[in-house]
């Protein structure tokens, strides 16, 4: 995964999560085509499948950091198939995305377990980009704000702390289906999303936690989504293995 930073108070942070693509070849082309690339921003991330993480980490240049996709929430033992928080901090990989929708509907992770998760990862000194969002049937059951405010409610029962988590707000409806929220839709969940965090965890975290937008971002469609005040980057899937994903990048 890729992240990027801009904004004042809030550095502007762009991920590109790989997801289950990439090989040898096509992952060589896509950092070497990012490293020749002038970006705006200063620091970015890539999530690529983990066989390739410490590939990627070689390859990149100093700015462009590498992300794992998942860990385990029980440290390293017999847990055969999962990585720990610990081997990622050994192998320098500081960041970790949890929470997908995709872990969540298709491995039946829980709220709970996520919430497991990311105290795990933070315990053992990573970052976490903490996804979040609802489905088409829930939005249109108008309880967006309830489902993306339970799924982090469960974070901050077992994380005080919220320093070293971004959020990514993904609507499920709109990740890889060319459909993608409205700019209205993506900040009126954003600024709810601040909201809950100045109630629910602390002003200085409603204030300094950046909020990402995923689901269908494109080079087209992501300077206008860029605009909003509560928008502080994206999470971008199948255009982060594209070249033009440094646009994206530059889009704020």
């Amino acid at each position: 995964m890729l992240i990027l930073h801009l904004h004042q108070a809030r550095k502007f942070f762009v991920g590109g999560n790989f997801k289950s693509n990439g090989t040898l070849e096509s992952i060589k082309a896509i950092v070497e085509n990012l490293n020749k690339s002038e970006l705006k921003s200063d620091v970015g991330r890539h999530l690529p499948p983990a066989l390739y993480l410490l590939l990627t980490a070689s390859l990149v240049k100093p700015t462009i950091k590498v992300a794992a996709q998942n860990i385990f929430d029980r440290g390293n033992g017999a847990y055969t198939g999962e990585i720990s928080a610990q081997q990622l901090k050994d192998a320098s990989i500081d960041w970790v995305i949890l929470g997908h929708s995709e872990r969540r509907s298709i491995f039946g992770e829980s709220d709970g377990f996520v919430a497991s998760k990311t105290k795990a990862a933070l315990d053992a000194g990573l970052n976490v980009i903490l996804c979040c969002g609802e489905s088409l049937e829930e939005r249109e059951k108008e309880i967006t704000v309830e489902v993306v405010t339970r799924q982090l409610g469960a974070v901050a029962e077992k994380v005080k702390d919220w320093k070293n988590i971004v959020i990514a707000y993904e609507p499920v409806w709109a990740i890889g289906t060319g459909k993608v929220a409205t700019t209205e839709q993506a900040q009126e969940t954003h600024q709810a999303i601040r909201e809950w965090l100045k109630t629910a965890v602390s002003k200085e975290a409603a204030d300094n936690t950046r909020i990402l937008y995923g689901g269908s971002v494109t080079e087209k469609n992501s300077a206008e989504l860029a605009k909003q005040p509560d928008v502080d980057g994206f999470l971008v899937g199948g255009a982060s293995l594209k070249p033009a994903f440094a646009d994206i990048i530059n889009s704020s």
